[in-house]
């Protein structure tokens, strides 16, 4: 297929650098000011070279990628909240153009999923976003494959940041504070970790789930959702859950009653939920086949772009 990526951040460029390795050409690579447009497929290791040295991808505007030729529209620019925008917008263009579009970013299925679902219906294009909760890992086309009506709870650690501070904590003793330094060295927590420690980012990909399971007509935002984060937690309450063979990880869920809560749990220092480090994890009830996990890397550019990629190769099959 012939593939528009919007946004050149780590799910961006590593989508438009690892598209040929599963059949695609990358006709268009944006990032907010520039792109490099060519219908016969651009040189991704030109614009992604152009965009480390001079900040630009290329000579041309986004609007001539979102106006170019492309079979798919992947938009990967960053998530926005409350009217998720330009990602919607960007959502937008392409369906009334009646192109396919790949979402890694949350905004658009977190915020705005009634309007995406809207579109969609009055497309030939199809919408599909399994990078946009737990990364590498198949989440939603786990539920697609057992569908929906048949999965009564969903409940998981989706954010690695959190989870390597945790971890961290527990294993060391240390304080919140002192772990968030070493992740920001590390690389492992942003500038501003806002969003990955008060339990935003869980949140958006727990109201994605919701939207995705609910068969009521409601249509789930983060307003809908319970979040608390882990600044709070002293190190002093990981110490005694140890001491009681237990742990503490921010658990993300989407229960019976549709209700979305993410907040730090208690939950077995050996137990499923207890992963570490970034790793995530995804545990389904479903009716007739128990419960199931799903785990592995819940981020990352080249784990989530094969996510993308995924969804990218369902459309080219059908």
């Amino acid at each position: 297929m012939r593939l528009a990526v919007l946004g050149a951040g780590a799910v961006g460029s590593s989508v438009a650098e690892l598209a040929a390795d599963y059949g695609h050409t990358v006709t268009a690579l944006a990032d907010s000011s520039s792109a490099a447009v060519d219908p016969d497929g651009i040189d991704v290791a030109s614009a992604l070279a152009s965009k480390r040295t001079d900040d630009v991808v290329g000579s041309a505007s986004l609007e001539a990628a979102l106006d170019g030729e492309y079979d798919a529209l992947v938009e990967a620019t960053p998530t926005t909240l409350g009217d998720a925008q330009p990602g919607f917008g960007h959502v937008r263009t392409a369906l009334e153009r009646d192109r396919h579009v790949v979402l890694a970013n949350k905004g658009p299925v977190a915020e705005r999923y009634a309007d995406v679902r809207e579109l969609e219906r009055e497309s030939d294009g199809q919408v599909l976003f399994e990078a946009t909760v737990g990364g590498a890992m198949p989440v939603l086309s786990t539920i697609a494959d057992f569908d929906p009506d048949h999965i009564t709870a969903v409940r998981g650690v989706l954010n690695g940041t959190a989870n390597f501070i945790l971890t961290r904590m527990a294993a060391e003793g240390l304080d919140y504070e002192h772990v968030l330094a070493e992740a920001q060295d590390l690389g492992v927590a942003e500038a501003d970790p806002t969003f990955d420690v008060e339990g935003t980012d869980a949140a958006l990909k727990c109201v994605i789930v919701a939207n995705v399971l609910a068969d009521n007509g409601r249509e789930y935002t983060l307003d809908d959702a319970d979040v608390e984060g882990i600044k709070e937690i002293p190190g002093s309450a990981l110490d005694l859950a140890t001491e009681d063979g237990r742990t503490v990880r921010l658990i993300g869920e989407v229960t019976p009653a549709g209700e979305v809560r993410v907040g730090p749990r208690l939950v077995p220092a050996n137990g499923t939920l207890a992963v570490t480090g970034t790793n995530n994890i995804v545990q389904f009830e479903t009716e007739h086949a128990g419960r199931l996990n799903v785990s592995g890397r819940g981020a990352g550019g080249p784990e989530t772009a094969t996510a993308v990629l995924a969804d990218v190769g369902r459309l080219d099959g059908d």
